[in-house]
């Protein structure tokens, strides 16, 4: 018998490996035993809260996108809210910066269609101004 330390991601086991020897060729090692200790699975993440189905601009009105992937910190507007262009309409953070969202034009906030601690992906709709 002979023992061998092994380690897999990490953990440290301890091995015991057999050598076999046959009659006509080079010796064989035999299967080494399961490993004493088990490294519990890492946790899952938590989902993000879900939003409600997403709105596309109808007439007369327009979505602003998100430039880039990222996770919004905060809704600065509320539906129903006249903005102006240049008015800060949401934060959203991306490479451990935080953004402002601005309206690009002067308008009524219609729908938001995300929410505060959601993921978006780049180009997905983020507000409907109208």
């Amino acid at each position: 018998m002979k023992k061998f330390n092994v380690t897999v991601n990490g953990q440290v086991y301890e091995v015991e490996v057999e050598e076999i020897k046959t009659s006509g060729g080079a010796p064989k090692a035999a299967a080494a035993p399961a490993p004493k200790a088990v490294p519990a699975p890492a946790p899952k993440p938590a989902a993000a809260p879900a939003a409600a189905p997403k709105a596309t601009a109808g007439a007369g009105e327009h979505s602003i996108d998100a430039p880039m992937p990222g996770k919004v910190v905060k809704l600065v507007a509320s539906e129903g809210q006249s903005v102006k262009a240049g008015d800060v309409l949401l934060i959203l953070e991306a490479m451990k910066m935080q953004n402002e969202i601005p309206a690009d034009a002067d308008g009524v906030v219609k729908k938001f269609n995300v929410a505060a601690g959601q993921s978006v992906k780049a180009h997905e709709s983020l507000v409907i101004l109208g």
